[in-house]
């Protein structure tokens, strides 16, 4: 049996940090976040063996490792092999297997890459073990803490969502938990629209999410400030996708920004205020700086008729565009 799953990355359009409990809490108790899944795919390959030995691949980090038994591989003290030795605890296989990961976001691009590979091994390991996810939101709720496990900080769960579901997703956080609702995006004007642009790997953390809810808990005016404009940045957001009015984006991605330097000054970088002055200047409107930001990938939405004029700009300025186009909603696992 070859086991192979793929799972989108993201791009988030708005209220991103949000979905970090409490933080939704803090500002009103409720807020929203828009993202979209993009075909830029994370990867599991996970084929039976007759014996009880693992091999464990990884080709993004140029690994390989044989184990003898389940027993051995999560004796392992190699700190590389942390993501897939939490999920083998979570799984307690019980025969063995080859698996091989991979991803085909750049590294540290802030397109949730880490969220979409966690969910590529869960959707694998489900089907090799034969369980079945009641909805998306057990799937996540798993994946999400598994995730804080091997990260040690507070985690989001916007990530996790377009990594199962695909489409464009608008998730609404309030006491009751959270709720997902799925838009099309196969006659969306999206793909004509956005550029996205990876300015290089994040020299620093950009924006961190322990220092973030510190700050709110200690009831910080600037942090409080910063994040409620963000929520009502990502209402106004969720309400244009609603209504299709696209051209209003670009207004809404540039007070974003504002509101997230505020935040944490970090989420911006050198190369992405050159990526944002060149983008401007040969007819772009805006752009969104994704995940963490201080570096990584960045959206530029371009009118349809300058689109093809700032991304000749972008790489003649040595910046590498992405070719991705969003995907649209994925049946449930």
């Amino acid at each position: 049996m070859k086991i192979h799953i793929q799972s989108p990355t993201r791009v988030d359009l708005a209220g991103g940090t949000l979905d970090l409990w409490p933080l939704y809490l803090l500002v009103g108790g409720s807020a929203s976040t828009v993202n979209v899944a993009i075909d830029i795919y994370t990867h599991a390959i996970l084929e039976n063996r007759n014996d009880d030995s693992i091999r464990l691949e990884s080709k993004d980090l140029n690994l390989v490792k044989d184990y003898k038994n389940l027993a051995e591989a999560l004796a392992d003290t190699d700190p590389r092999m942390i993501l897939l030795q939490t999920q083998l605890r979570y799984w307690k296989p019980q025969k063995g297997f080859s698996l091989t990961t991979k991803s085909d976001s750049p590294v540290g691009g802030g397109l949730g890459g880490s969220s979409s590979l966690t969910i590529s091994l869960m959707k694998a390991f489900a089907q090799f073990t034969g369980h079945k996810f009641q909805n998306t939101h057990e799937l996540v709720h798993i994946a999400h803490n598994i995730e804080a496990e091997i990260l040690n900080t507070p985690t989001g769960t916007q990530d996790y969502y377009p990594a199962v579901s695909g489409g464009l997703n608008i998730l609404k956080y309030d006491y009751n938990g959270i709720r997902q609702e799925v838009l099309q995006v196969e006659n969306s004007p999206l793909a004509q629209h956005f550029l996205l642009v990876y300015t290089g790997k994040a020299h620093h953390s950009g924006l961190n999410n322990f220092e973030v809810m510190k700050g709110s808990i200690a009831k910080d005016p600037t942090t409080l400030k910063a994040l409620k404009d963000i929520r009502d940045i990502a209402i106004a957001t969720e309400q244009v996708v609603r209504a299709g009015e696209w051209r209003k984006l670009p207004a809404l991605f540039r007070a974003e920004f504002e509101a997230r330097v505020r935040l944490a000054p970090a989420f911006t970088s050198p190369e992405i205020e050159k990526l944002n002055q060149l983008s401007l200047q040969n007819g772009a409107e805006a752009v969104k700086i994704c995940g963490a930001g201080g570096g990584g990938c960045v959206l530029v939405w371009t009118p349809e008729n300058k689109k093809e004029g700032v991304e000749s700009a972008c790489q003649k300025a040595g910046f590498q565009v992405l070719a991705t186009r969003p995907v649209n909603p994925l049946p449930l696992p």
